[in-house]
């Protein structure tokens, strides 16, 4: 009995996760009314004072993908260098799709367009149509997925890099190290857990009610109705479930495939059956459009347009707070079927293929259902502009075989219901249990479970919408969250490039194995000032007081020097007239020893937290390389090497006015 109810749960986690939703979820539903004007209160202050915060965070995200990914850092895998990814192209966009915004694009598909060509952002627009595709493609496009993209790269880079748990907490190992196993942690994970739980709960109620109407449209239900709605939930997270036990490689993978063939024969068939010369066109122009206004739309607040403001916060504020809510649920699965690809593969195929997609979407959908309005429907279908739980259905009479359409568009909702459902389960056990393997099924499917209860209930009493609101409010506090994040990702990269493109020890390229006993000691030793000192003195000064004497007998002038670039230095110099002094000096410079290596016990012994080490620089001021394995002779070299590269640039006629020095010369 034991073995059976085994769970993988973290304790600090899941028991206070659980302790979390379920109180919430008891205060929506027994305090409805009260939570949701509380709430509602929250949220308007935050979006009247604060709406400029989401434009600037989201903003960010995207500018911080687009360095990130044409960068020398976009080279880097998510995992070994040498790993492969996963899942086939198609598969892993079908999924990550699937997840991301399946369900969104069949309830706001004509909704969304349709709202704002009946209702635009500000009266004095005059093409109502086309700047209704404009900011649908605004609010669904590359910023909705750069969101998204955001986390997802965290968690995997991290998971997958860095061999840390696939969870939010390890984001912050650049800052807080072991710490993370603590308490902060516990914490950063406990608000994932709930922030996934509640989005996909409020997210899937509009997957059933539109389920609900759909089937009352086609006759098959009599109403829409809470014991119609309930039955759906209980048959869509039975489904869910099954496919989530069955894994992301079997039940997840092949349900995201079918839903994204289905989408695509749907949008084919509407292509073609409407006003294709039209829609082809619009899609054209709305992409150029986007792309002529993106800067405007990506920083726009309408501080100087007071008439848009309520528009503003319903719509641009509202789903920026939509889209980082969903972050931790999206990010996390988006981040599990990622392993293999490149930072840049990753942020261009999640960004770009699926705004592509949905753009194409929400002009065949959203400029079909306008130019239908206009024309041959008389204006019915922007007369229901309020009501998109019917309105797909409408606009699907508009059309020669409008019931098997509907028969399809049912299908797919119900699919996509069913993929965001299962992908949330596997996320919340994963967050739950830490992302340990085979966790039991009774504990994949008790998510499930889980989910279907509070939504019913919630659905029975009118707390859906607190939830909503609830999930809304918290967006800020993890936007925040998800920039600090951003920094700890980009620490972590920059040190990932440097270990991966440096190069051996300066003085080690050209070693031939000689006095390798004396190396050996070196190489264990963490030079402290005196050790500098000593090189200095019993290496670096005879180097160069033997330079000094053979330049004298080529009747050629150089000085030495101590402490001309800090207290621990010397310099050869070779003075002139009027181009730059030839300078071939070595200075010290100092460095933190890690507490990592310093707490280890099989490595070299350190005495202290700090190290120095003989760095040398050059007439131009560039800072040249750590010399401390070379002997004098070597030293004696690498000084000839640089006057041989300064002799051969001055004497080239092109690269000699280079080294002039206009203080010298205006004298």
């Amino acid at each position: 009995m034991k073995l059976y109810l085994r769970s993988t749960f973290i304790h600090n986690v899941a028991y206070p996760g659980l302790v979390v939703l379920i109180t919430l979820s008891a205060l929506c539903a027994i305090f409805p009314e009260l939570t949701n004007n509380i709430l509602t209160h929250i949220q308007n202050w935050i979006y009247a004072n604060l709406s400029w915060s989401y434009i600037l965070i989201v903003s960010f995200f995207l500018i911080f993908l687009f360095i990130l990914a044409f960068s020398k850092i976009g080279s880097i895998r998510l995992g070994a260098d040498n790993s492969a990814p996963q899942y086939s192209f198609f598969s892993w966009i079908a999924m990550l799709f699937a997840a991301g915004m399946g369900i969104g694009l069949m309830y706001f598909g004509v909704a969304e367009p349709m709202s704002h060509y009946v209702n635009p952002a500000l009266p004095s627009i005059v093409n109502k149509a086309k700047e209704a595709q404009l900011a649908t493609f605004f609010h669904w496009g590359l910023h909705a997925w750069a969101v998204f993209c955001v986390m997802g790269l965290i968690l995997a880079y991290f998971s997958f890099r860095y061999k840390l748990p696939l969870a939010i907490r390890s984001g912050l190992y650049p800052i807080l190290g072991e710490r993370i196993k603590g308490k902060i942690g516990d914490v950063v994970d406990i608000f994932a857990l709930v922030s996934t739980f509640f989005g996909i709960a409020t997210s899937l109620g509009f997957g059933v009610v539109q389920l609900n109407a759909g089937l009352v449209h086609l006759g098959i239900l009599t109403e829409s109705s809470f014991l119609f709605q309930s039955i759906i939930i209980i048959i869509v997270s039975s489904l869910a479930i099954l496919s989530a036990v069955s894994g992301v490689g079997n039940g997840v993978k092949r349900l995201s495939e079918i839903n994204l063939s289905m989408a695509v024969v749907l949008l084919l068939f509407m292509l073609f059956l409407g006003p294709t010369t039209f829609l082809l066109s619009a899609f054209s122009e709305g992409i150029g459009y986007y792309i002529n206004q993106f800067a405007d739309l990506t920083f726009n607040t309408f501080a100087f347009e007071r008439d848009g403001r309520a528009w503003f916060t319903t719509w641009t504020v509202m789903y920026w707070a939509w889209w980082i809510s969903w972050a931790p649920f999206v990010g996390l699965f988006i981040a599990r079927i990622s392993k293999g690809r490149t930072i840049r593969e990753y942020i261009l195929a999640v960004l770009l293929v699926p705004s592509v997609f949905i753009f194409l979407w929400m002009t065949v959908f959203g400029n079909g259902a306008i130019w239908f309005d206009r024309h041959d429907a008389a204006g019915s279908l922007s007369a229901i502009a309020h009501n998109a739980d019917v309105l797909l259905f409408s606009f699907f009479e508009q059309f020669p075989l409008a019931t098997p359409l509907c028969v399809l568009a049912l299908m797919m909702i119900a699919v996509f219901f069913i993929t965001s459902a299962d992908s949330g389960i596997l996320v919340m056990d994963s967050i739950a249990s830490g992302n340990k393997p085979n966790s039991p099924r009774w504990q994949i499917a008790f998510w499930g479970v889980l989910l279907a209860l509070i939504s019913m209930a919630l659905l029975y009493v009118g707390g859906l919408k607190s939830l909503q609101t609830m999930t809304l409010v918290s967006a800020l506090p993890f936007g925040a969250i998800m920039v600090l994040l951003c920094f700890c990702l980009w620490k972590a990269l920059r040190a990932d490039e440097t270990y991966f493109s440096s190069k051996l020890p300066y003085g080690s390229r050209n070693w031939n194995g000689e006095h390798w006993h004396e190396r050996l000691q070196q190489i264990l030793t963490f030079s402290q000032k005196k050790d500098i000192k000593r090189f200095f003195a019993e290496r670096v000064r005879p180097a160069f007081e033997e330079l000094q004497a053979e330049f004298a007998k080529n009747n050629i002038d150089a000085h030495i020097y101590e402490g001309k670039n800090g207290p621990l230095s010397i310099e050869l110099q070779i003075p002139h007239d009027k181009i730059w002094n030839y300078r071939y000096g070595v200075t010290t410079e100092t460095q933190t020893i890690s507490d990592y290596i310093a707490e280890e016990d099989n490595t070299p012994d350190v005495e202290t937290d700090k190290q120095y080490v003989p760095v040398t620089y050059y007439t131009d001021g560039r800072t040249g390389n750590n010399i401390q394995y070379l002997t004098k002779e070597e030293i004696i070299a690498d000084v000839l090497r640089e006057y041989e590269r300064y002799i051969s640039l001055v004497s080239d006629e092109e690269n000699a006015m280079l080294f002039i020095d206009k203080k010298k010369y205006r004298q």
